[in-house]
């Protein structure tokens, strides 16, 4: 029981490097011609984007699929990646880009600074010289502002 919740805790916390470096060298790199509908404006609710989220999720299903036929830990390290892939959904769609029909504005310092983090990721047009690659943590917003000037000014 307690391997199996450092299991899944493990995998929450390492899943944010997962996907920082995800969304930094894949997301804005190779993988752009998904991600790009993601920085421009779109109608409806879904975008290209979304695929990524679809193989999370797929991710996700194989591996507690496999700790199930028999290799218990991968069940829950397939926990730790849904977990991650819902509180995603629940921040960056809900909080972060409104996406909800009732969607609550950030009321704490925390979430406050991971919503400005993001706005600064999106402030920059295109795939290069976007700040803050990180869903769930976001440095002081001095260095984000410093890095997006350095960016922008070569």
């Amino acid at each position: 029981m307690l391997l199996n919740f450092a299991a899944f805790t493990a995998t929450l916390v390492a899943m944010e490097g997962v996907g920082t470096l995800a969304h930094r060298y894949i997301m804005h790199g190779w993988g752009w011609w998904l991600h790009r509908s993601h920085h421009e404006p779109h109608l409806g609710m879904l975008e290209t984007n979304d695929f990524y989220l679809a193989a999370l999720g797929l991710i996700a299903a194989a591996l507690v699929a496999w700790g199930k036929a028999g290799h218990a830990p991968l069940q829950w390290v397939g926990a730790g990646v849904a977990g991650y892939g819902l509180l995603y959904v629940i921040a960056h769609d809900g909080l972060f880009h409104r996406h909800w029909p009732s969607a609550p504005r950030p009321v704490n310092r925390y979430l406050k600074r991971l919503q400005r983090a993001h706005r600064l990721h999106h402030a920059v047009k295109g795939r290069a010289g976007s700040v803050s690659f990180g869903f769930f943590y976001a440095p002081p917003l001095r260095v984000l502002a410093r890095q997006l000037r350095q960016r922008r000014h070569g």
